[in-house]
This record gives structure tokens, C-alpha cells and sequence, in this order.
């Protein structure tokens, strides 16, 4: 890590909890001065309660274009000609769901937050970011890479993400402004609760017949999930390829980060097709026998 890099101003979205929220206060240790967005007031109190005046909690909602507007003007004013030296694209949600059954509203807002709202947060600060000759990090996961059954909807929108990251990276690298993609395993954030909550909403109205089709193995998921959740890498931990994109003299293009993340990433370049979906459903405790998937 190179330690002598200039301080600069950098902007983090989704900074109420996990990952947003330990980068902002690491970064601003570090002597940047951080823009942090968050929805409500009391996380800003309390971003405020832990960190130096340097840091300035924002309010914006990546999905409301006026939001990001005015965070962008403001960002603009505060930073002037020295521009933005970094742009964190943290902000995300997920749920899990049987596609056949997901509702389509749902599924667009899950790309609103996680796929159209990185690109249009971006579009607005690249002016920023070009003057400073500064960096993005895309937070992404490796869902993308070993996509298990019913989390098509949040695997899909990181997919999407990853895309959009290898195309501005090479859209942007003669303009001077770097893009790296950070591809994380389970990192011990409040995430797994929400996105929990988040698919309990979004199920509550399915057809018994979604139960009685799907029901034993997104039971199964589930419990997955929760395990691996508590077993994740801490937030201290996944912070690290964050600041080290920002502050590195050569950043990587590409970060895997986690515990399990070098296995997902090995399954997916190595063990595809049939034998991968074998190995995903022997790793989650899935059932093929239709006989076994009874009703919740």
C-alpha cells in the first residue's frame, strides 16, 4: 500500500452499516475527507458521533435521480477544482425468491438499488472524478460467481454490475480515472438480516403452490445462508482491498475477498455445468427428489 498518497475527498454510498460504514470511518482516519450518504438522519448522527469533521454524511437514495443531484452539487461545491479522488459504490440490497414466483416490480427495485443506481451515482460524479484523476470500487460479490437456486434476483444484479465495471474500466483508463471491482465472499454484516426481512416481504403473498414446489429446498437455503453468514470475514477485514484500491500506487483490477471467496471463484473458472451445479447443491444440502420438497 503506498502510505505517501495524496488525501483526497471520496464519496461511499450505503454507509449506514457494514462495509460503507467501517470504510467511511477508516477512510477518514486516513486523513480523507469523506462524503458519506445514507436514507435517514439518525445514521448520520451517528456516523457524525464516531468520526472527524472531515467526514460529511450525505443524504441520498441512489434510486431518486433529484437525491443524487443534489449530493453531486453539493460534493461539487465542497471539493472545487481538486475534484473527487474516489467514488465507493457500496450501496445494496438483496432478497432471495423462486424465480417462477418473484414479483417483477420487485426484481426491477433490486436493480434500481443495485445495478441502474451504481451507474447513475457515477455518471453524475465522473466530471469529479476525471479532474482528480481519481478511482471508482464497485462492491460486488461472489454470488455472481457461483449463483446458488433462489438468489437468482440478487446474483443477477451483480452480474449486471460486474459488466458495467469491465466496460468503464476500459472506457475510463485513457481518461485517466482507474476502476477496480471488489468480489466478496460472507462478510459478517447486518445484510444477511436485512436482505432476511427483506425476502420475508416479498414471499408472504406466494401461492401455496410455491411452497409445495419450492419450499423444502428454499427452507434449505436459508438455513445455508444463516450459517455462513456467522461465519463470514469481519468488517475490519473487508474493508482492507477497499482502502488499498483507493490508496495503492497499482490497484488490482479485480479483489476476491473472503474465506470461501477463492473457493466460489475456482468452482466458477474450473467447475461448470453439470458437475458445478452438482457440487453447489451437495455444498448447500439441496434436494433433486421431488418427493422430498413438501410444504412449509
Amino acid at each position: 500500500m503506498n502510505t505517501n498518497h495524496q488525501k483526497g475527498a471520496v464519496l461511499i454510498t450505503g454507509t449506514s452499516t457494514g462495509i460503507g460504514r467501517a470504510a467511511a470511518l477508516q477512510l477518514d482516519q486516513l486523513g480523507y475527507q469523506v462524503f458519506a450518504t445514507v436514507r435517514k438522519e439518525q445514521d448520520a448522527d451517528s456516523l457524525r458521533s464516531q468520526a472527524s469533521k472531515r467526514l460529511t454524511p450525505l443524504m441520498m437514495d441512489v434510486t431518486d435521480e433529484a437525491s443524487i443531484s443534489q449530493a453531486a452539487d453539493l460534493v461539487s461545491q465542497m471539493v472545487g477544482e481538486a475534484g473527487l479522488a474516489g467514488l465507493v459504490n457500496n450501496a445494496a440490497i438483496g432478497f432471495t425468491s423462486p424465480l417462477e414466483f418473484v414479483p417483477l416490480d420487485d426484481l426491477r427495485w433490486l436493480f434500481e438499488v443495485n445495478f441502474f443506481g451504481q451507474l447513475a451515482v457515477t455518471q453524475k460524479l465522473l466530471p469529479l472524478l476525471r479532474q482528480a484523476q481519481g478511482r471508482i470500487v464497485n462492491i460486488s460479490s461472489t454470488a455472481s460467481c457461483v449463483v446458488a437456486p433462489f438468489h437468482g434476483p440478487y446474483s443477477s444484479s451483480k452480474l449486471a454490475l460486474n459488466g458495467l465495471t469491465d466496460a468503464l474500466r476500459l472506457e475510463l483508463k485513457p481518461l485517466g480515472v482507474q476502476v477496480c471491482l471488489i468480489l466478496y465472499g460472507s462478510v459478517k454484516t447486518p445484510i444477511w438480516d436485512s436482505g432476511g426481512s427483506i425476502s420475508k416481504q416479498v414471499v408472504q403473498d406466494y401461492p401455496a403452490q410455491a411452497w409445495n414446489l419450492y419450499g423444502e429446498n428454499y427452507r434449505i437455503l436459508g438455513d445455508y445462508f444463516n450459517k455462513i453468514g456467522k461465519a463470514g470475514i469481519t468488517t475490519e477485514q473487508a474493508i482492507q482491498p477497499v482502502v488499498h484500491a483507493l490508496t495503492s500506487e497499482h490497484p488490482k483490477v479485480r479483489y476476491i475477498v473472503g474465506r470461501d471467496a477463492r473457493k466460489f471463484n475456482l468452482l466458477n473458472k474450473f467447475l461448470y455445468g453439470r458437475l458445478g451445479d452438482w457440487i453447489i447443491k451437495r455444498t448447500i444440502g439441496l434436494s433433486d427428489n421431488i418427493e422430498n420438497l413438501v410444504q412449509p
